[in-house]
């Protein structure tokens, strides 16, 4: 009867998630469903189902299932389920389970005509004990709403009273998806429920979602005042760029930031992109009058570029289904939104834009306006899931039918592996061949003489994808070396951060003698062999993170390099290449006064030429590829523009030469 100790604690207590009271914990009396029992048997349905991520099912479910605990069925409310259990009032060990209406009419002698099976009309049903003199009376409980939604794949099929051939077909399903909380919720009831009745996992695939957080990282709430109206975002970008900003930013199951400026730029890169395209087919495919008919060339009779792009689509498609159908939405539409913004608007139609209009070889054009379009309906057909209404939108100013009665594509025989992996290679040795550019400023449009280009295990590039590589570069030759030795050396640097822990005081020793490696080991290393190094007489083996190998240019080549592809530019400029760089600058520069002074692309005009010795030479030398891209049939060569009859003169910066151009539509 001693006291041992009188004071206050300060511990953790539990508060209500949504106004912060404390919560009281009161016992009570429940009706239980002994999932204990199936304990195995609930694991091993768990073994059957791919969960997305696999660590959720394994670890947060399984350990769930494995620690199980019995499930407190009944809840003491009003509204609800009614749990049917009828209790003998004189002897409360006298129950009776009800499993339909059925049995239920058959113990109390009848039901009345239209019977709602809801309270309170349930608790007026009774009937004697058949094992005392007692009346049976419903238990006043209802039942745990996550029953309710746990029973759901067969309630929804009156299963097993009725439709049994329609539940067999859609039991179990083939996905479900909710957020991470329902490991304790609704995946559980659904798992136990099918469990309990012997029908094995009643889903296949699970995608978990994660939380919507704030720009900051912060879980929105409305006492933080960081909520976000969805109806207020979707006014504000639109249904189909949130739609296409949370699943492209990162997989369903990884907490995403809510960021304004993320979601338009998604939206920018994806749909603006999709719509410019859209627009220069429109606007081109109206000017020639083109429209898809049996006149179009058959994708194998058409030339290189349209076979690469049809061949990339039915590489895209392949590749999407193939996410699709293993659940991975978010690689499924990155890849669907690199080949809009990379492979079909910077490559294609950027190398295929003057395919489209004023091309002299009617074949030609028609094989361009057929790909293209085929390309962006394909598009339509593959972002329709995730994108609804601009996919409809697309697929309707196609072929005016919506995109939502269509089948979903499916790859066809056109891949050529070969084609695409020499396009590739052209299009790594074309973004390194720009970079060199970029580091000792020389534009695109000025010409350069060669290029020498290295490509892995020899690999050599012939024929239209060659052709490809010398008008990107804007150079007169292409050579191919068997390897980068008479090119670049390699220089080891090595990573101290990693090699400390291994080496500890050595660490300089080992640093040393990874710089002393042949390049022979160098190469060896980087092309993902084994080399081997020595600190104080002991062997080590180079690990990948020891050292990082960049490539010093030798000679006076402008030399870039990214694993086993290299290509050096000379950069070496004589007359004959400063004068056609002089009149590549020269089109630019007209192009913009052109658009400038309002002119349709259409438009002919008269065009005069203005500037010193060398911009007056280059203008002439290269008349009539000057005449050509700008649709000048007549133009002139002066010293200065003088005459005020030209509506549209302008001074121009020739990359630090200074000319005057100026030009007039002509008549039609």
């Amino acid at each position: 009867g001693l006291v041992f100790d009188i004071g206050r604690m300060t511990h953790s207590y539990p508060h209500c998630w949504r106004c912060d009271s404390p919560l009281l914990y009161v016992a009570r009396d429940s009706w239980f469903i002994r999932t204990t029992s199936m304990k195995d048997e609930l694991l091993a349905n768990n073994d059957q189902v791919s969960w997305h991520p696999p660590e959720v099912g394994e670890n947060r479910f399984g350990e769930w299932l494995r620690g199980n605990i019995d499930w407190a069925l009944s809840r003491d409310r009003y509204w609800g389920t009614p749990l049917p259990a009828w209790v003998c009032d004189v002897d409360a060990d006298h129950t009776h389970w009800i499993g339909s209406l059925a049995a239920l009419a058959e113990a109390s002698g009848g039901l009345p005509e239209d019977f709602d099976p809801h309270r309170p009309f349930i608790d007026e049903v009774t009937w004697g004990c058949a094992e005392c003199d007692g009346t049976m009376r419903r238990t006043p409980e209802v039942i745990d709403v996550w029953f309710d939604s746990g029973a759901m794949p067969f309630a929804q099929w009156h299963y097993p009273f009725e439709n049994q051939d329609e539940f067999d077909r859609h039991f179990p399903a083939d996905f479900i998806s909710e957020g991470l909380d329902q490991t304790r919720g609704w995946f559980y009831s659904l798992m136990a429920i099918s469990t309990l009745l012997g029908r094995g996992p009643c889903y296949r695939n699970v995608i978990v979602n994660d939380m919507v957080l704030d720009a900051q990282g912060q879980k929105m709430s409305k006492s933080k005042g960081n909520m976000v109206n969805p109806w207020d975002a979707v006014a504000e970008h639109g249904a189909d760029a949130l739609r296409w900003y949370f699943i492209t930013s990162s997989n369903p199951w990884v907490t995403k930031r809510y960021d304004n400026e993320g979601v338009k730029e998604a939206a920018r890169k994806f749909f603006d992109t999709l719509r410019n395209t859209y627009k220069f087919f429109t606007l081109y495919a109206t000017v020639e009058q083109w429209s898809p008919s049996e006149e179009d060339p058959e994708p194998a009779d058409r030339p290189l570029l349209d076979c690469w792009l049809i061949s990339r689509l039915d590489s895209v498609v392949r590749d999407v289904r193939a996410e699709l159908d293993g659940y991975q939405i978010t690689r499924a539409y990155r890849i669907l939104g690199d080949f809009v913004v990379e492979d079909l608007s910077n490559w294609y139609v950027r190398r295929s834009r003057s395919r489209f209009w004023g091309n002299s070889d009617p074949g030609d054009m028609r094989a361009a306006f057929r790909t293209l379009w085929d390309a962006l309906r394909q598009v339509s057909l593959l972002a329709a899931p995730v994108v609804p209404f601009v996919a409809d939108w697309l697929h309707r100013a196609l072929t005016d039918t919506s995109v939502h009665l269509e089948r979903y594509p499916q790859p066809s025989d056109l891949t050529d592996e070969e084609l695409e992996a020499d396009m590739a290679s052209a299009r790594a040795l074309v973004s390194l061949g720009r970079a060199a550019r970029e580091e000792v400023q020389i534009r695109v449009r000025q010409p350069l003489r060669v290029a020498e280009a290295v490509l892995p295990q020899g690999r050599t590039l012939s024929g239209e994808v060659l052709g490809v590589v010398r008008e990107e570069l804007n150079v007169k030759e292409v050579v191919f070396l068997a390897n980068a030795d008479e090119l670049v050396r390699l220089v080891p640097r090595p990573n101290f951060r990693a090699l400390g822990p291994r080496f500890g005081k050595k660490t300089n020793d080992a640093a040393n003698a990874l710089r002393a490696l042949p390049q022979e080991a160098l190469a060896e290393y980087r092309n993902g062999g084994e080399v081997e190094f020595e600190v104080d007489g002991a062997s080590h083996t180079v690990e990948e993170g020891d050292l990082e190998i960049v490539q010093e240019a030798l000679g006076d080549l402008i030399v870039k390099g990214e694993g086993a592809i290299t290509i050096a530019l000379d950069p070496t400029l004589d007359g004959e290449l400063i004068a056609e760089g002089i009149a590549r600058e020269l089109v630019n520069r007209i192009q913009r006064l052109r658009k400038d002074a309002g002119l349709e692309i259409t438009d002919r005009i008269d065009l005069l030429i203005a500037g010193p010795d060398e911009v007056r030479e280059a203008a002439t030398r290269h008349r009539d590829f000057i005449g050509g891209e700008t649709l000048a049939p007549a133009l002139l060569v002066e010293g200065d523009i003088s005459d005020p009859a030209w509506p549209h003169v302008r001074d121009v910066d020739l990359g630090g030469t200074p000319a005057k151009i100026a030009l007039r539509a002509l008549a039609s």
